[in-house]
Parts: C-alpha cells; structure tokens; sequence
C-alpha cells in the first residue's frame, strides 16, 4: 500500500515544474504587456525618448520622420494602434521595422504559449494525478508547449537585443538601454524552458512508475498463478 501511495505522488519535479511555471507566467505576462523595453537614460534632458515596448511607445518630443519642415512632434504614451493622433498612423513604419515585427510575432507566441499552459498547469496541480490515463499526455503536452514558448521567446529577445539599439533607428541611441520589461522577458522565456525540462523529467519519472507498477502486477499474477 505504501508503495502503491508512493506511485500516486507527484514528483519533486513536477512540482519544481510547476513554481518556474508560475515565475514564467508573471514574468511573460508583465513583459508583454509594458512598455519599458527600450527606455531612455532619464538624466539626459533633451531626449527624444521616453520608453519604448511591444505594444506602447511613450516620447517626450519625438520628431515625425516623413516630416522634413519639423512641424509635428509626438509626446507621450500611445497605444501603437492609436486611431486618434494625427499622423501616428503614418509613423508606423519607422516604429514597427521589420526586426520589431518579429520580436512582436515570436513574444506573442511565447505569452499565448503560457497562456495555454496556465489551463493545462491547473489541470495537472488541481484535478489530473498519476493514478489517471491521460496525466502522461497532459504532462506531455505541458511540457512541449512551453519548451516552444520559451524558444520563441528567446528568438524575441535575441532578435530585439541585436537590433533594437542600433544607430539609425531610434534617436539618441547612445543614450538608451535595454529595460526592465526586456529583462523580465529574457528571464521569463529562460524560465519556461526550465519549466519544460522539469515537466519532461517529470513525465519520463512518472512513465517509469508506471512501467514499475505493471511489472510488480505482472509478477503478483505470475505468483498467484503459480501458487494455485
């Protein structure tokens, strides 16, 4: 019976899988959704940037660059689609280049890939346990949805660092840096891969429980038979 109770546990890393799960899905989440991937040093006064994310821009007096007389400025935060600003719209392209389009495409894949892992996580914690059918499955799709989530983070993030902060693009590079919304999404889409290896290792544990468990019935058969 022991035995029996030890085999209906979750493993150690099943449950190590599901904390750096949850620390991927804030980090993701909050990365996603704020603007502070790009920011400006806020001690140089004259800057034309403020803070620059996924989905919102803020400026403190951006030039218009299709504008060559100078006569429009765009400050503050937007919305990147903004219907409402005169002219946002047509600034569109130099804020979105294809590398941010990218960085956009692959993010997005990662935070709809916690997204889903979030249902499938609450099934395998509050309602799915070893003793089910179709827990190896859960574990397994888990655990392959979030190791592509975290490699399509990853390419975001390599794609943005290596191209975000050139010259050419946003004005004043010298003085911008990457921020703490870029941090959290490096260290996010880090976190579902590990959670991803933990939920394999936890999938290959709980397939040997099973293996074990068929065999020990397999030999309580073979001894009863031979018994009787």
């Amino acid at each position: 019976m022991a035995d029996y109770d030890q085999r209906k546990r979750r493993s150690l890393a099943g449950n190590l899988g599901i904390l750096f799960f949850v620390i991927a899905f804030i980090l993701v989440t909050v990365a996603f959704s704020t603007p502070s991937w790009l920011v400006s040093d806020y001690r140089i006064t004259g800057a034309k940037l403020d803070r620059f994310g996924l989905w919102m821009h803020c400026f403190r007096s951006l030039p218009d660059p299709y504008d060559h007389n100078q006569n429009r400025f765009f400050s503050g935060c937007r919305w990147l689609y903004d219907p409402f600003t005169t002219g946002y719209d047509r600034i569109r392209g130099f804020l979105i280049p294809p590398f941010m389009v990218a960085t956009q495409f692959f993010f997005t894949l990662c935070f709809i890939s916690v997204l889903i892992c979030a249902i499938l996580t609450l099934l395998y914690f509050l309602c799915c346990g070893p003793d089910q059918k179709q827990f190896i499955t859960l574990i397994r799709m888990n655990a392959l949805i979030l190791l592509a989530g975290g490699v399509c983070g990853c390419i975001a993030v390599i794609v943005f660092a290596c191209t975000a902060n050139t010259q050419g693009w946003m004005p004043g590079h010298d003085n911008n840096f990457f921020g703490w919304s870029f941090v959290l999404g490096c260290v996010g889409s880090i976190a579902c891969l590990v959670a991803a290896a933990l939920f394999l290792t936890d999938l290959y544990v709980q397939r040997r429980k099973r293996e074990q468990l068929m065999e020990s019935q397999t030999r309580f058969e073979l001894q009863r038979e031979t018994k009787a």
